[in-house]
Protein backbone atom coordinates (compact mmCIF):
# COMPACT_ATOMS: atom_id res chain seq x y z
CA UNK A 1 0.00 0.00 0.00
CA UNK A 2 3.11 2.50 1.11
CA UNK A 3 4.89 1.45 -2.37
CA UNK A 4 1.34 2.51 -4.75
CA UNK A 5 0.96 5.72 -2.60
CA UNK A 6 4.40 6.92 -3.37
CA UNK A 7 4.35 5.75 -7.10
CA UNK A 8 0.90 7.74 -7.42
CA UNK A 9 2.98 11.15 -5.25
CA UNK A 10 5.33 10.61 -7.87
CA UNK A 11 3.59 10.17 -11.02
CA UNK A 12 0.87 13.25 -9.97
CA UNK A 13 4.55 15.48 -9.26
CA UNK A 14 5.47 14.58 -12.52
CA UNK A 15 2.51 15.72 -14.38
CA UNK A 16 2.38 18.89 -12.50
CA UNK A 17 6.12 19.54 -13.37
CA UNK A 18 5.43 18.96 -17.03
CA UNK A 19 1.95 20.67 -17.37
CA UNK A 20 4.24 24.07 -15.68
CA UNK A 21 6.34 24.04 -18.03
CA UNK A 22 3.84 23.91 -20.79
CA UNK A 23 1.38 26.49 -18.81
CA UNK A 24 5.20 28.82 -18.54
CA UNK A 25 6.02 28.30 -22.26
CA UNK A 26 2.14 29.47 -23.43
CA UNK A 27 2.73 33.03 -21.42
CA UNK A 28 4.40 34.06 -24.33
CA UNK A 29 2.68 35.68 -27.64
CA UNK A 30 4.69 33.34 -30.01
CA UNK A 31 4.17 30.17 -28.77
CA UNK A 32 0.36 31.43 -27.76
CA UNK A 33 0.26 32.12 -31.85
CA UNK A 34 2.18 28.81 -32.75
CA UNK A 35 -0.06 26.74 -31.08
CA UNK A 36 -3.43 28.08 -32.65
CA UNK A 37 -1.95 28.18 -36.21
CA UNK A 38 0.10 24.60 -35.93
CA UNK A 39 -1.22 22.13 -33.56
CA UNK A 40 -3.55 20.59 -34.77
CA UNK A 41 -1.74 19.97 -38.44
CA UNK A 42 1.02 18.82 -36.16
CA UNK A 43 -0.84 16.48 -34.68
CA UNK A 44 -1.89 15.42 -37.48
CA UNK A 45 2.02 14.90 -39.07
CA UNK A 46 2.51 12.90 -36.05
CA UNK A 47 -0.37 10.47 -35.86
CA UNK A 48 0.65 10.01 -39.54
CA UNK A 49 4.59 8.96 -38.31
CA UNK A 50 2.53 6.68 -35.91
CA UNK A 51 3.12 8.65 -33.09
CA UNK A 52 0.99 8.81 -29.99
CA UNK A 53 1.01 12.79 -29.39
CA UNK A 54 0.48 12.45 -25.21
CA UNK A 55 3.12 10.38 -24.97
CA UNK A 56 6.15 10.85 -27.38
CA UNK A 57 9.91 12.20 -27.73
CA UNK A 58 11.59 13.65 -30.15
CA UNK A 59 15.27 13.94 -31.79
CA UNK A 60 16.47 16.32 -34.17
CA UNK A 61 18.99 15.75 -37.24
CA UNK A 62 20.24 18.26 -39.15
CA UNK A 63 22.38 17.68 -42.40
CA UNK A 64 24.58 20.80 -43.59
CA UNK A 65 25.37 20.09 -47.25
CA UNK A 66 21.79 19.53 -47.73
CA UNK A 67 20.42 22.46 -45.38
CA UNK A 68 17.94 19.97 -43.69
CA UNK A 69 16.66 19.57 -40.78
CA UNK A 70 14.51 16.52 -39.58
CA UNK A 71 12.31 15.97 -36.87
CA UNK A 72 12.26 12.22 -35.84
CA UNK A 73 9.47 10.94 -32.95
CA UNK A 74 9.23 8.31 -30.87
CA UNK A 75 6.25 6.38 -28.61
CA UNK A 76 7.63 6.61 -25.39
CA UNK A 77 5.72 3.26 -24.60
CA UNK A 78 6.93 0.01 -25.12
CA UNK A 79 5.66 -2.42 -28.00
CA UNK A 80 3.47 -5.37 -26.48
CA UNK A 81 6.91 -7.55 -26.85
CA UNK A 82 8.23 -5.07 -24.34
CA UNK A 83 10.55 -3.29 -27.05
CA UNK A 84 11.37 -0.01 -27.07
CA UNK A 85 9.67 2.16 -29.94
CA UNK A 86 12.14 3.39 -32.94
CA UNK A 87 12.37 7.08 -34.16
CA UNK A 88 9.95 7.14 -37.37
CA UNK A 89 10.74 10.98 -39.41
CA UNK A 90 7.97 13.00 -39.10
CA UNK A 91 9.51 16.28 -41.22
CA UNK A 92 11.92 17.69 -42.96
CA UNK A 93 12.04 21.08 -43.03
CA UNK A 94 14.58 23.50 -45.21
CA UNK A 95 17.45 25.38 -43.69
CA UNK A 96 16.82 29.25 -44.66
CA UNK A 97 20.47 30.39 -44.24
CA UNK A 98 23.92 29.12 -43.62
CA UNK A 99 27.26 30.37 -42.61
CA UNK A 100 30.89 28.53 -42.48
CA UNK A 101 32.02 25.54 -44.41
CA UNK A 102 31.74 21.92 -44.35
CA UNK A 103 33.28 20.42 -40.96
CA UNK A 104 33.11 21.08 -37.18
CA UNK A 105 32.94 24.43 -35.26
CA UNK A 106 36.68 25.08 -33.14
CA UNK A 107 36.55 28.75 -32.31
CA UNK A 108 34.55 31.73 -31.56
CA UNK A 109 33.72 33.85 -34.80
CA UNK A 110 34.71 31.31 -36.83
CA UNK A 111 31.12 31.58 -38.51
CA UNK A 112 30.98 27.78 -38.52
CA UNK A 113 27.39 25.25 -37.94
CA UNK A 114 29.25 22.53 -35.00
CA UNK A 115 29.10 19.19 -35.75
CA UNK A 116 28.49 16.23 -33.30
CA UNK A 117 25.96 15.31 -30.88
CA UNK A 118 24.11 17.85 -28.60
CA UNK A 119 20.55 18.29 -27.26
CA UNK A 120 18.53 21.26 -26.38
CA UNK A 121 19.98 22.96 -23.87
CA UNK A 122 17.17 25.80 -23.31
CA UNK A 123 13.82 27.13 -24.98
CA UNK A 124 14.08 31.02 -25.78
CA UNK A 125 10.00 31.34 -26.04
CA UNK A 126 10.74 35.12 -26.68
CA UNK A 127 13.44 35.12 -28.73
CA UNK A 128 14.46 38.34 -31.09
CA UNK A 129 14.25 35.27 -33.51
CA UNK A 130 11.00 34.43 -33.01
CA UNK A 131 11.53 31.06 -31.20
CA UNK A 132 14.48 29.46 -30.32
CA UNK A 133 16.48 26.18 -29.15
CA UNK A 134 19.41 26.62 -27.97
CA UNK A 135 21.93 23.75 -28.80
CA UNK A 136 24.10 22.72 -26.21
CA UNK A 137 27.85 23.74 -27.80
CA UNK A 138 30.42 23.04 -26.94
CA UNK A 139 30.14 19.95 -26.00
CA UNK A 140 32.50 17.24 -23.97
CA UNK A 141 34.35 16.79 -27.49
CA UNK A 142 34.30 20.66 -28.57
CA UNK A 143 35.89 21.53 -24.90
CA UNK A 144 38.76 19.10 -25.69
CA UNK A 145 39.09 19.42 -29.64
CA UNK A 146 38.48 23.57 -29.91
CA UNK A 147 39.74 26.44 -28.91
CA UNK A 148 40.54 26.01 -25.26
CA UNK A 149 39.87 29.93 -24.47
CA UNK A 150 37.45 30.63 -26.46
CA UNK A 151 35.31 27.80 -27.84
CA UNK A 152 32.44 30.07 -28.92
CA UNK A 153 28.40 28.98 -28.10
CA UNK A 154 24.95 30.29 -28.18
CA UNK A 155 24.44 28.23 -31.13
CA UNK A 156 20.85 28.13 -31.65
CA UNK A 157 17.93 26.48 -34.03
CA UNK A 158 15.47 29.97 -34.21
CA UNK A 159 13.93 31.91 -36.28
CA UNK A 160 14.04 34.72 -38.32
CA UNK A 161 16.08 33.51 -41.36
CA UNK A 162 19.16 35.37 -40.16
CA UNK A 163 22.41 33.21 -38.75
CA UNK A 164 26.25 33.37 -38.13
CA UNK A 165 26.90 29.89 -36.76
CA UNK A 166 23.21 29.01 -36.41
CA UNK A 167 20.19 26.68 -37.95
CA UNK A 168 17.82 29.03 -38.96
CA UNK A 169 14.46 28.55 -40.45
CA UNK A 170 11.49 30.64 -41.53
CA UNK A 171 9.19 32.32 -38.56
CA UNK A 172 6.74 29.41 -40.11
CA UNK A 173 8.55 26.54 -39.61
CA UNK A 174 9.82 26.93 -36.33
CA UNK A 175 6.69 27.25 -35.49
CA UNK A 176 6.26 23.59 -36.15
CA UNK A 177 9.91 22.50 -34.43
CA UNK A 178 9.59 24.61 -31.66
CA UNK A 179 5.86 23.20 -30.72
CA UNK A 180 7.09 19.68 -30.91
CA UNK A 181 10.44 19.93 -28.42
CA UNK A 182 7.60 21.55 -26.03
CA UNK A 183 5.23 19.03 -25.99
CA UNK A 184 7.64 15.85 -25.84
CA UNK A 185 9.36 18.21 -22.79
CA UNK A 186 6.04 18.31 -21.79
CA UNK A 187 5.77 14.75 -22.06
CA UNK A 188 8.50 14.38 -20.01
CA UNK A 189 11.55 14.39 -22.46
CA UNK A 190 14.14 16.06 -20.20
CA UNK A 191 17.11 15.78 -22.75
CA UNK A 192 15.98 16.14 -26.69
CA UNK A 193 19.17 15.07 -28.95
CA UNK A 194 20.20 17.59 -32.13
CA UNK A 195 22.36 15.63 -34.20
CA UNK A 196 24.32 17.66 -36.88
CA UNK A 197 25.64 16.12 -40.07
CA UNK A 198 28.04 17.20 -42.45
CA UNK A 199 25.55 14.93 -44.67
CA UNK A 200 24.42 11.80 -44.30
CA UNK A 201 27.39 9.34 -43.38
CA UNK A 202 26.40 7.04 -46.09
CA UNK A 203 29.19 5.29 -47.54
CA UNK A 204 28.09 7.54 -50.63
CA UNK A 205 28.28 10.46 -48.56
CA UNK A 206 31.59 9.74 -46.67
CA UNK A 207 32.83 9.09 -50.68
CA UNK A 208 31.68 12.51 -51.73
CA UNK A 209 32.97 13.52 -48.72
CA UNK A 210 36.43 12.36 -49.40
CA UNK A 211 36.74 13.42 -52.93
CA UNK A 212 35.45 17.26 -52.09
CA UNK A 213 37.21 18.12 -49.35
CA UNK A 214 41.23 17.80 -48.82
CA UNK A 215 41.48 17.94 -45.10
CA UNK A 216 42.63 14.77 -43.23
CA UNK A 217 42.09 15.87 -39.79
CA UNK A 218 37.99 16.28 -41.07
CA UNK A 219 37.74 13.18 -42.57
CA UNK A 220 39.16 11.40 -39.39
CA UNK A 221 36.51 13.10 -37.30
CA UNK A 222 33.84 12.32 -40.30
CA UNK A 223 34.34 8.80 -39.94
CA UNK A 224 34.13 8.86 -36.53
CA UNK A 225 30.61 10.48 -36.58
CA UNK A 226 29.77 7.88 -39.32
CA UNK A 227 29.19 5.07 -36.30
CA UNK A 228 26.86 6.61 -34.90
CA UNK A 229 24.83 7.92 -37.54
CA UNK A 230 25.04 4.63 -38.86
CA UNK A 231 24.00 3.08 -35.72
CA UNK A 232 20.56 4.81 -36.16
CA UNK A 233 20.38 4.37 -39.65
CA UNK A 234 20.23 0.87 -38.99
CA UNK A 235 18.37 0.80 -35.63
CA UNK A 236 16.08 4.09 -35.75
CA UNK A 237 17.22 4.93 -32.44
CA UNK A 238 20.21 6.49 -30.83
CA UNK A 239 23.25 4.47 -29.12
CA UNK A 240 24.71 5.72 -25.67
CA UNK A 241 27.35 8.60 -26.26
CA UNK A 242 30.44 8.83 -24.68
CA UNK A 243 33.30 11.08 -25.09
CA UNK A 244 36.93 9.98 -24.87
CA UNK A 245 40.06 11.21 -23.57
CA UNK A 246 40.86 12.18 -27.26
CA UNK A 247 37.73 13.73 -27.88
CA UNK A 248 36.66 11.28 -30.51
CA UNK A 249 32.82 10.11 -29.54
CA UNK A 250 32.19 6.32 -28.28
CA UNK A 251 29.27 4.45 -29.01
CA UNK A 252 27.40 1.80 -26.55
Amino acid sequence: MKKTVIFLFCALLTSFTNNTFKREQLKYPHVQAAYKEKWNMMKAKLQKAGVDTSHFEICIMVFKKEAQLQVWAKNTEKGAAGKAAQYNLVETYPICRSSGTLGPKRREGDGQVPEGFYYVNAFQPSSEFYLALEVSYPNKSDLILSDKAHPGGEIMIHGNCVTIGCMPLTDDKIKEVYLMAVEARNNGQQSIPVCIFPTPLTDKGMAWLKNNVNAPEKINFWNNLKMGYTYFETNKSLPKIGVDSKGNYTYE
